[in-house]
């Protein structure tokens, strides 16, 4: 993670429940500003409720969930969110689209904002275009636009390569390595484990509402990353019930001599899981 004294966001003991359906169970997580934070795991493992915890969207059951960077008392306005819906319209252009959302922000100059914007995700040749007319892939950028008009502090992107095809991918993960390179804060929810970790700085496993591994991206191969992930999550992995801890993992160590104790890696070489 950046070398932070302090976190741009802390999660501490976040449970949320739907009935008797735990999405997420006692989860700690602290982000730091530059983070670029991929999150795997399985459909039904409480990636997508997570996020929407984090954006305000949904309130946790029961935890505590802070922004402890200067003027951060709007949470709402901290976040970007991309989610599986683009809140695009249709029959507007994405220049419109853009000057729209930028109006409902309150930003100054909308009209700049917006065009700079469509620059940005490479889409100023389509800022006239209908969206209704628009690729899979430009919607995803230009969805990307909008979440970032306000300048947040934390983009949260939500399985943002779905239905893209090679060349939509490629594309999309230009824009974001562009972002990366820019220092901006995001958190990624991906079922590609190719491009989640060529592009983060700290990978994060899911587990029925757990996260079971977390580490700086430096510290792992992408093979033992891979190894591990499949095993977490292979359908014979099983916990006591939704959403509790793994039960007696068997797990390696790793401490790298610079870095503090929340660097440590949990490499889990062998899941034991109890019914």
């Amino acid at each position: 993670m950046p070398a932070q004294s302090h976190p741009l966001l802390r999660l501490s003991q976040i449970t949320k429940t739907f009935g008797t359906i735990r999405a997420v169970w006692n989860l700690d997580l602290e982000v730091y500003p530059g983070d670029f934070l991929a999150i795997f795991g399985p459909n039904g493992a409480g990636k997508t409720t997570l996020l929407r915890i984090i954006a305000s969207l949904t309130q946790p059951t029961s935890g505590t969930i802070e922004f402890t960077q200067k003027n951060s008392s709007q949470n709402r306005q901290q976040v970007g969110y991309v989610s599986h819906q683009s809140l695009l319209y249709n029959e507007l252009t994405g220049f419109e689209n853009l000057l729209f959302y930028a109006r409902l922000y309150g930003i100054g100059n909308a009209q700049d904002r917006a065009d700079e914007m469509l620059a940005k995700m490479g889409l100023e040749q389509a800022g006239d275009q209908l969206v209704r007319e628009y690729s899979r892939g430009m919607k995803q950028r230009l969805t990307l636009a909008r979440a970032l008009l306000h300048e947040p502090q934390l983009l949260l992107l939500d399985e943002p390569y779905t239905g893209l095809d090679q060349h939509g991918s490629r594309l999309f993960t230009q824009v974001l390595e562009g972002l990366k390179e820019e220092g901006r804060t995001v958190l990624l929810i991906t079922h590609n484990l190719g491009e989640g970790l060529a592009l983060c700085t700290r990978a994060v496993i899911q587990h029925r509402g757990v996260l079971v591994f977390q580490a700086a991206r430096q510290e792992f191969e992408k093979s033992e990353f891979e190894k591990l992930y499949f095993r977490a999550v292979e359908p014979g992995a099983r916990s006591q019930e939704p959403g509790a801890r793994i039960q007696n993992p068997e797990v390696r160590i790793q401490k790298s001599e610079s870095r503090s104790w929340r660097s440590t890696v949990l490499m889990l070489v062998a899941l034991s899981f109890e019914l």
